[in-house]
């Protein structure tokens, strides 16, 4: 009994620090207050299940990241009722009507706005938190979980399944989607001189 009151004392302490993180996460993915919940509620219970497994020393909140993406990629492929493995390119936002065909503006704006903001949450207002949700899923977990969580390449790839180059590329890629989604926001906010 003592082990077991250790077992979830030490949880408590180091896992649920993180519980605000993971809602936000989820509910980037399901965009729904509830089903976010629940989704959150599902990881923890997983987690303590499963802590033993967990190794000392290493990123609890990237552990907690992988199970909540799991669970969530899970989630989704019972719904789809599809067999079989479920990738995470499969499964985009609804609201990618984003204009891919307009000219890329210059280095100098990414530049300005990387300059201007090292935390993305200082920035996160409606329009912002909208053009993300509007990224195909792949480019906006990157986003989120390197410049919202600032989890680093290699954690970001152990989540995610995929090398640390395409975790790379789809910082990249979705970097400059949100660049393009965002050039008028940034404009209107003097971010940007006007006439460029």
């Amino acid at each position: 009994m003592r082990e077991e009151n250790n077992r979830r004392k030490e949880f408590e302490e180091i896992a649920l620090t993180h519980i605000d993180s993971l809602y936000n996460m989820a509910l980037r993915l399901v965009f729904n207050k509830e089903e976010a919940e629940d989704l959150v509620q599902e990881t923890y219970l997983k987690a303590y299940r499963f802590f033993d497994t967990f190794q000392t020393g290493t990123n609890i909140k990237a552990w907690l990241f992988k199970i909540l993406r799991n669970t969530f990629i899970n989630k989704y492929r019972k719904s789809a009722s599809m067999p079989g493995e479920v990738f995470l390119e499969d499964i985009e936002s609804v609201n990618t009507n984003m204009a891919y065909d307009q000219e890329a503006k210059s280095e100098e704006a990414i530049d300005t706005l990387e300059s201007k903001y090292t935390d993305l949450s200082s920035l996160l207002d409606d329009d912002v938190k909208r053009a993300i949700d509007s990224l195909p899923i792949e480019y906006r977990e990157a986003i989120l979980f390197s410049d919202v969580e600032e989890l680093s390449y290699k954690d970001i790839s152990e989540i995610t399944n995929v090398p640390i180059g395409t975790v790379k590329s789809r910082l990249n890629r979705g970097r400059k989607l949100l660049q393009k989604s965002l050039w008028e926001y940034a404009k209107d906010r003097g971010f940007i001189k006007r006439g460029k």
